[in-house]
């Protein structure tokens, strides 16, 4: 049976890289969001090299406009959706004491915001109105930063989105689920290799609906 796309949003060379390929040799057309137009097409045609369909959209989560436009474009380009991972972030060292105002309100469109409009973008497209919405989140929601500070209320911001959308979602076949992770992705521990990591993601999505959760705590 044919499978719908996956549309990762904030792909890079660590853990959007790893999303796009798990979910792509899962057997799921994969869109690749971000703001590395040449970045992203190489990926997409090393995906294609694979025999898998991929697709390069380049554009910024902190653009709701050009987001949501991105991803309709790739919903009618690559079929209807069955997943949403929203892994976009903008990791700033900042303080409370010195925060710019116009640099934090960025940091929170990236972080927050580019979630929501990805999440009211994609629930009507999804394949069946069944699928997957994924968030990548992190352990400053749960012990912020001052060294941080932006991205540690971000981070706490979305993690409140989430399960707030994961109550509304209950009972409809939506899959809500944020992942907190812990740890330094890409460091010496090998739980947070990339790769790793998103056999976690693509493990969420097959969840039975019975062992559906909020939140994985990845530590």
């Amino acid at each position: 049976m044919t499978k719908g796309s996956a549309l990762i949003v904030g792909v890079g060379p660590g853990l959007g890289l790893a999303l796009a390929e798990a979910f792509a040799r899962d057997g799921h057309p994969v869109g690749l969001f971000g703001r590395d137009a040449a970045r992203l097409d190489k990926y997409a045609s090393g995906l294609g090299d694979e025999g898998r369909t991929a697709g390069a959209y380049s554009v910024d989560a902190a653009d709701p406009e050009g987001l949501e436009a991105a991803l309709v474009r790739a919903a009618d380009e690559l079929g209807a959706p069955e997943v949403l991972v929203y892994n976009a972030a903008l990791l700033k060292a900042d303080t409370p004491t010195a925060l710019d105002a116009r640099e934090f309100a960025h940091s929170l469109a990236v972080n927050v915001t580019g979630a929501v409009v990805a999440a009211q973008t994609v629930l009507p497209l999804l394949r069946d109105g069944r699928g997957s919405l994924l968030f990548t989140g992190g352990g400053l929601a749960l012990d912020p930063s001052p060294a941080y500070t932006s991205l540690s209320v971000g981070k706490a911001s979305l993690r409140a989105y989430v399960e707030s959308l994961h109550k509304q979602q209950q009972g409809t076949g939506v899959h809500v689920t944020g992942v907190t992770v812990s740890g330094s992705i890409g460091g010496d521990d090998p739980r947070f290799a990339p790769e790793t990591l998103a056999a976690a993601y693509l493990n969420l999505h097959l969840q039975p609906q019975d062992q559906w959760q909020a939140e994985l705590l990845y530590v």
